[in-house]
């Protein structure tokens, strides 16, 4: 883990501790991605960044960001992600949820595996993180589907879209870059 997770966790206070990970796993990833703003890496805007490190980090002050800055423009998927977290929050309305909602859809847009581009350790902190904040989408996925594959396969459906090659996962040709390992 990087300086910047330890120096978050160092300043944890009473936060949950698998949220405070969660959370200091995704701040510490879009840091590491500067000059790009950390606003810009998680998908949060600079007040709802303060209120977020306020609460789960006081003390954290340190954490170099412009607490004031936007946090850019969205791709072209990424409200209907958030949406579609947002509405599959397990506790409406939760600070926590509406945070992880952008910024798993903000990290999302990275090239990685889900759980890589949150900055987390392994595949198991993602689904506890989805199971956790949004059980009921979570819940869909029954066959252990990669979750950026999965969220991209729940957009397309609530749109009507279907993408898939064939009428069943078994015996799709894409199936080992679904299902499978993630190391």
């Amino acid at each position: 883990m990087s300086e910047t997770y330890h120096r978050l966790m160092a300043c944890a206070g009473a936060a949950d501790p698998f949220d405070a990970h969660v959370f200091a796993c995704i701040l510490a990833k879009g840091q590491s991605e500067a000059p790009r703003p950390l606003t810009e890496a998680v998908g949060l805007a600079g007040p709802e960044l303060a209120r977020l490190v306020a609460r789960l980090f006081p003390g954290a002050q340190w954490l170099p960001a412009d607490w004031t800055a936007s946090s850019g423009a969205d791709a072209i998927e990424e409200p209907d992600l958030r949406a579609m977290l947002t509405d599959n929050a397990t506790i409406a309305g939760s600070d926590e949820a509406a945070w992880l909602a952008a910024m798993v859809a903000r990290r999302s847009l990275q090239p990685d595996h889900l759980w890589q581009d949150l900055g987390l350790s392994m595949r198991s902190d993602l689904n506890g993180l989805l199971n956790r904040h949004f059980a009921p989408l979570a819940a869909l996925n029954t066959q252990d589907m990669k979750w950026k594959k999965f969220f991209y396969r729940q957009m397309c459906q609530i749109e009507g879209i279907n993408i898939c090659k064939s009428p069943a996962c078994d015996t799709c040709t894409d199936y080992p870059m679904c299902y499978g390992p993630e190391e």
